[in-house]
């Protein structure tokens, strides 16, 4: 059984979160550190953009706001997340790692083991997605909306979202495992033709997505689900976790990255 590092790092700022995922994974690739799990939290809560998303005339910026909620954009693709009352993962692993298969849809299924397993202790009966072809495809700017590969869903509706990325022979794998979902507050930060229309998405997504909450018969919370998926990724991955000690320099490299990158203009807005 190989040993993986384990980071809780708590709830951070949406701009720490995305420099932690980095600096593990600049370390990583430094050969500083072994392979990584992470769990998180969000305070104040986020909305992640994709790396190639665009925001202007699709994320409601007055909405991000006015919820007290702040945007800040992934290393990673896809569609905007709002990170609000949920479990964050994030797995940091070299490409070249036995485990590891060369495609990224073929990876998403080795980690999504680790999820898959997490649920089964909650008691929650979850499967990997196998998505048609998207020729209907509603284009939205929601990431819950649609699953795509070995995403995990329960009763067809999605109950965790990842994202990939490769870089320094990297790979990282991170995603959104929601406990409670406000659909008001997350609807409220997208932007559409009208208020017809909001509304009718706003309504469907009960039928597209759920959380935790929506499924087990006793409400959890955050730490509850952690140790789950803690147990779920140990087993599905056959791996031991040890905890990280991330050193004072270390987190000076990580406030640095969130102030100069993943608090800038330049960064979320570019696109």
């Amino acid at each position: 059984m190989e040993t993986w590092s384990f980071v809780d790092s708590g709830h951070l700022t949406p701009a720490l979160n995305m420099a932690l995922d980095e600096a593990l994974m600049n370390w990583h690739s430094e050969g500083k550190i072994p392979p990584v799990l992470r769990f998180y939290g969000w305070k104040p809560a986020g909305l992640s953009v994709g790396y190639f998303q665009k925001v202007q005339g699709r994320i409601d910026l007055e909405g991000v706001k006015r919820n007290g909620y702040e945007l800040v954009r992934r290393q990673t693709g896809g569609r905007a997340v709002l990170h609000d009352d949920e479990l964050t993962y994030s797995i940091i692993v070299s490409e070249d790692h036995p485990q590891m298969p060369a495609s990224v849809k073929e990876a998403y299924l080795v980690l999504s083991q680790g999820l898959l397993e997490g649920f089964k202790r909650l008691n929650i009966n979850a499967e990997f997605a196998i998505p048609e072809e998207k020729l209907n495809s509603t284009g939205s700017a929601v990431c819950f909306e649609e699953p795509s590969w070995y995403e995990l869903i329960v009763d067809g509706k999605k109950a965790a979202g990842s994202a990939q990325t490769r870089k320094k022979g990297v790979i990282l794998q991170h995603g959104s495992i929601p406990i409670n979902v406000d659909e008001n507050k997350l609807f409220d930060m997208f932007i559409y033709k009208n208020e017809r229309i909001k509304e009718r998405a706003r309504k469907s997504f009960a039928d597209k997505a759920i959380a935790i909450n929506d499924i087990v018969e006793h409400a959890v919370d955050y730490h509850t689900t952690r140790n789950a998926f803690k147990a779920g990724f140990e087993k599905g991955l056959n791996i031991e976790l040890q905890p990280l000690e991330i050193s004072e320099a270390q987190w000076k490299e990580i406030y640095d990255l969130a102030e100069k990158k993943y608090s800038s203009d330049e960064w979320n807005y570019s696109r």
